[in-house]
């Protein structure tokens, strides 16, 4: 608290922006929601920062919030960060009541603002802090920014904060199965080294997008779409009238995975024959299914706001949707010569869970092997099943689209 004060007292930096908030009714009026937009993508696009509001920029006075509009201010940030700035913007928000220059107790707002992976656009453009002032970039210096952060996501978005959430959402069992002879006893710093949780500039303990993903029992709480959305038709085309079977299959990664596999797995035909017994021919290979939906999990783009994976079964085929662009250093024809993980922490983890279910044969023992042998699998397996290569297809550079085809139905004798 003093360091904020003192930090106050200073004045506004490249790493501190003061605000004073106005309002008309129960609505922020000053500063405007696209200004603060520009002001919070220009930090997050530059330096790790703070914001105070209720402090005159000008005066450095601590003006206060009226503590009957702290919720329509703590509301207006949310809606300004995953509303309209894009990709949406992690950050803390805390409440504080802190003393005037006079010893009188007015209230603020922090928000703690990470140095984001990701470059942010506002209503008014891409903007960049200088000093204490907001600048727009060059198309040159924007296209310098998109090349290094697209590269530095490719790893490091799983190891993020999830600052809409606290390290009580993580379940205990959960994180214990990441746990090692040589794991520290103190529980939060096996979290931390584990980066299951991470701290933030106050050093404010947050679980990471893989603490939610992998030891969280209902992680589309704090991740809205981090689930699979998996639907079977009847018939060749999406109609909501010719739905057989649908499921929004939540819960940490793993159990996902599984339970995606025996959506398949009960709604595919299974054809049998007698020569003379009886023999089983699966529309689709467990194996390639299996494989299909790992990588989708592993490797889907996590940061992109209404996008889930989609996992639809038709007549003549099935589609899986997964989020995200393939990384750009990779295409579509390169995609079973090479393996390189957008989510390395998140496929780390999946190399170290066994796979408990026999019913989706798999013919795996942990849920990632990490020798870049999925597409390869979920190619040769389904072909060898259905006489067709499933296709991959990239749709509008935002969604990887994986269509298998089915086995025919065998001549009956």
């Amino acid at each position: 608290m003093i360091d904020l004060l003192k930090r106050i007292k200073i004045g506004e930096d490249s790493t501190l922006e003061l605000k004073s908030l106005q309002f008309q009714g129960n609505k922020v009026s000053e500063p405007h929601t696209k200004s603060m937009a520009d002001e919070l993508s220009a930090m997050a696009n530059s330096f790790a920062g703070v914001f105070v509001l209720g402090v005159d920029d000008k005066t450095r006075a601590i003006t206060g919030i009226p503590i009957e509009k702290l919720d329509i201010a703590e509301a207006w940030i949310r809606d300004i960060c995953t509303g309209i700035i894009e990709p949406q913007l992690y950050c803390g928000i805390q409440k504080l009541a802190i003393e005037d220059e006079n010893g009188e107790e007015k209230f603020v707002i922090i928000i703690d603002i990470p140095k984001s992976l990701f470059v942010h656009q506002s209503p008014n453009g891409y903007f960049e802090r200088i000093g204490s002032q907001k600048r727009k970039m060059s198309p040159e210096r924007l296209a310098r920014l998109f090349q290094q952060r697209s590269q530095t996501r490719i790893i490091y978005f799983d190891a993020q904060a999830v600052t809409n959430a606290t390290i009580d959402c993580l379940d205990r069992d959960l994180c214990d199965r990441f746990k090692t002879k040589y794991s520290s006893p103190d529980e939060i710093t096996f979290l931390l080294k584990a980066k299951l949780i991470t701290s933030d500039f106050y050093e404010k303990l947050y679980p990471t997008v893989t603490g939610i993903l992998m030891a969280c029992k209902n992680p589309e709480e704090f991740l809205p779409t981090a689930y699979i959305q998996a639907v079977s038709y009847r018939r060749k085309d999406r109609d909501a009238a010719d739905q057989i079977d649908t499921e929004d299959i939540t819960g940490p990664l793993d159990q996902q995975i599984t339970e995606a596999c025996l959506f398949v797995k009960r709604n595919m035909k299974v054809y049998a024959t007698k020569r003379p017994a009886r023999v089983d021919f699966p529309q689709y290979s467990m194996r390639a299914i299996f494989e299909a939906i790992v990588n989708a999990v592993a490797h889907r783009d996590y940061s992109i706001n209404g996008a889930r994976i989609r996992l639809h079964l038709f007549e003549d085929r099935l589609e899986l949707f997964s989020p995200g662009s393939i990384p750009n250093t990779m295409e579509i024809d390169t995609l079973s010569l090479r393996h390189i993980s957008r989510n390395e922490l998140l496929a780390n983890y999946l190399s170290k869970l066994n796979v408990k279910s026999e019913k989706i044969q798999a013919d795996r023992i942990y849920y990632m092997e990490r020798r870049g042998e999925g597409v390869p699998i979920i190619l040769s397996e389904s072909e060898k099943i259905s006489g067709k290569l499933p296709v991959y297809t990239l749709l509008n550079d935002a969604e990887l689209l994986l269509t298998i085809y089915p086995a025919p139905e065998p001549q009956r004798n």
